[in-house]
């Protein structure tokens, strides 16, 4: 019974203490892969050696988180592009808007999305979307950027079933995490309306723990919790979620050829 954590931080420092033991749970748990969305030129190292320390099963990529963009994310951006230009990723993320802390860099977080959507584009590879505060401002510039090599993913989804198809309807696939387990966060309620061929599973450990776990440090062993909340609001067995979201995935990311990569 394979699940894929789609998005997890296990580079984080959060994890130094027992990062090894963190990973080993995570594959006791049925989670055999790990997708590592990067933040800004200070977590590449981490998030490197994590691939590097678990060829075949942690893979990395590329890009500025929108909360890293500042008055210099022009060089930033010269730094992910560095990186393209040097090996393989299997995306482009994290990346989008977030409006939530700061609306200074608005601008600039358009500018740095616009690009890295590009980059992604040229590449044929997916992205990943952070979107905070900013659904619309988000979905503009995807229908503003939209063509046949445009996919990826809408990470932390937790908007309404309007926003949802509209996702959707874009050759995206809905990234669902902890908060579906929260008792009033209303998520349920959208992923109950949703076919299982749109969905991805994610944690963001060390972030956002599912219930019972909520308010501790999250860790990819708890993606089995929010594939069991998904089996349970849509009236699934657990095995059809586990098959299905690891099928999407796998298809997305091309989990094969990456495999077949980092074990060269």
């Amino acid at each position: 019974m394979r699940l894929i954590d789609t998005h997890a931080h296990l580079y984080s420092r959060k994890f130094d203490t027992d990062r090894a033991e963190m990973v080993e749970r995570a594959m006791e748990s049925g989670v055999d892969r790990f997708f590592l969305p990067n933040i800004d030129h200070a977590s590449i190292e981490g998030m490197l050696k994590m691939e590097e320390d678990y060829p075949g099963q942690c893979f990395a990529m590329m890009g500025i988180h929108p909360c890293s963009i500042k008055e210099n994310y022009k060089e930033e951006l010269a730094v992910v592009e560095k990186w393209l230009g040097e090996r393989p990723f299997c995306a482009i993320g994290e990346i989008g808007i977030d409006l939530y802390w700061d609306k200074t860099h608005f601008r600039q977080q358009q500018d740095a999305f616009r690009q890295q959507i590009q980059w992604a584009k040229a590449l044929d590879i997916p992205i990943v979307i952070h979107s905070r505060d900013a659904t619309a401002e988000v979905l503009e510039i995807l229908d503003e950027q939209k063509d046949e090599r445009l996919r990826g993913i809408f990470h932390c989804f937790t908007g309404t079933l309007e926003e949802a198809h509209r996702i959707i309807d874009l050759d995206f696939y809905l990234g669902i995490g902890g908060v579906v387990t929260f008792k009033n966060g209303g998520l349920d309620k959208v992923v109950q309306e949703i076919s299982l061929e749109h969905l991805v599973l994610e944690t963001d450990a060390p972030y956002l723990a599912p219930v019972p776990k909520r308010g501790k440090r999250n860790e990819s062993a708890y993606v089995r919790l929010v594939a069991e909340k998904i089996a349970a609001v849509q009236q699934v067995p657990f095995a059809e979620v586990a098959r299905q979201t690891t099928a999407n995935a796998e298809a997305l990311f091309r989990v094969e050829e990456l495999t077949s990569q980092s074990l060269l």
